[in-house]
């Protein structure tokens, strides 16, 4: 079969497409026959060695399609053969073909296609547990979602609006702003033209935001803290600008008694049924038309190092897709 794998760590220049053996399901697992593959900032860092794994090493971690054989013992589990099927945070799905624990897998609802699949669970159960979870917004609230018109983004502004909140965002360019308009955000900021914390302290009237979702990092966080009101939170999920640098937290408390937390989707679907419940909100969603996602890309798998570039330059909105 064929995969992009890379043998050393680097710029996009290391994703190579390779043929190597199909693999085995061993025991618990399913080998699935991809039809989508998620393209999200995790593959990245894992690209760049930022997120450390044995090399060589097939990149991806989402994927929808059908199952094509079960290992050993794993016929219990409820799967079948012909089982439409999709999962994330497992290695290995920039390829034709990979093995998933079944305890990963969600079964895909009437009504979802397998790009729409591959599209929504990652970023969507990102969204669902920053929006539910780490930070569990309540009607009223002012939030700052930045990247607005990104693939998380423009469904967190989306489950940040069906909560009551007030949502404060930041994008590029005008074309980004319409698709966070459209999406529901209240308030867009160019940050190409202005000051996200300028803006925000003129347009609240009360202490501070209760929250800001941030996946820029390096050159967001710090004016990030600033906007929160006290003990407000700020949710650091991602840094496609860089790493934060070190922060001495002892600002914290100088700055009103902030949080900050650092959260990964694994560790908001630990438990089989959490996983089950945030994937059935999110899918359901779709199916119901209710969380409208944007498709903006779709690459063969052979150009995965384009949609790379693509990402990282920050030349897309919404989710981006390989297809095997």
């Amino acid at each position: 079969m064929q995969a992009i794998q890379i043998q050393q760590n680097g710029g996009p220049e290391v994703m190579v497409l390779r043929e190597i053996p199909t693999p085995s399901p061993a025991a618990g697992e399913a080998l699935v026959r991809l039809e989508a593959s998620g393209v999200n900032f995790i593959d990245v860092y894992f690209r760049e060695g930022r997120y450390p794994a044995a090399l060589p090493f097939v990149l991806g971690q989402e994927a929808a399609g059908t199952i094509v054989a079960l290992g050993e013992q794993t016929e219990a589990s409820g799967f079948s053969v012909g089982d439409r099927v999709v999962w994330c945070s497992v290695p290995g799905t920039y390829a034709q073909m990979a093995v998933a624990p079944v305890g990963r897998l969600v079964r895909i609802p009437d009504g979802v296609t397998s790009q729409q699949a591959a599209a929504a669970m990652l970023q969507g159960m990102t969204a669902h547990y920053l929006s539910h979870a780490t930070y569990a917004i309540q009607p009223g609230d002012d939030v700052l979602i930045h990247a607005g018109a990104g693939g998380v983004g423009l469904l967190l502004i989306q489950m940040a609006k069906s909560l009551g909140a007030r949502v404060f965002t930041t994008v590029s360019n005008e074309e980004k702003a319409e698709l966070a308009r459209e999406a529901g955000a209240d308030e867009i900021i160019l940050y190409t033209r202005e000051d996200f914390v300028d803006v925000v302290k003129k347009r609240i009237s009360g202490p501070g935001l209760a929250v800001v979702y941030d996946s820029v990092g390096k050159t967001t966080f710090e004016k990030s803290l600033s906007v929160l009101r006290p003990r407000g939170i700020a949710v650091l999920f991602g840094g496609s600008s860089g790493a934060v640098p070190p922060f001495d937290l002892i600002r914290l408390s100088t700055m009103g008694s902030l949080y900050v937390t650092r959260p990964t989707l694994k560790d908001y679907t630990t438990t089989r049924q959490e996983l089950e419940d945030r994937a059935a909100a999110v899918l359901g969603a779709v199916a119901s038309g209710a969380l409208k996602l944007r498709i903006e890309h779709v690459y063969q798998l052979a150009d995965a190092a384009e949609a790379h570039r693509d990402l990282e330059g920050r030349r897309t909105t919404g989710k981006l897709l390989l297809i095997p």
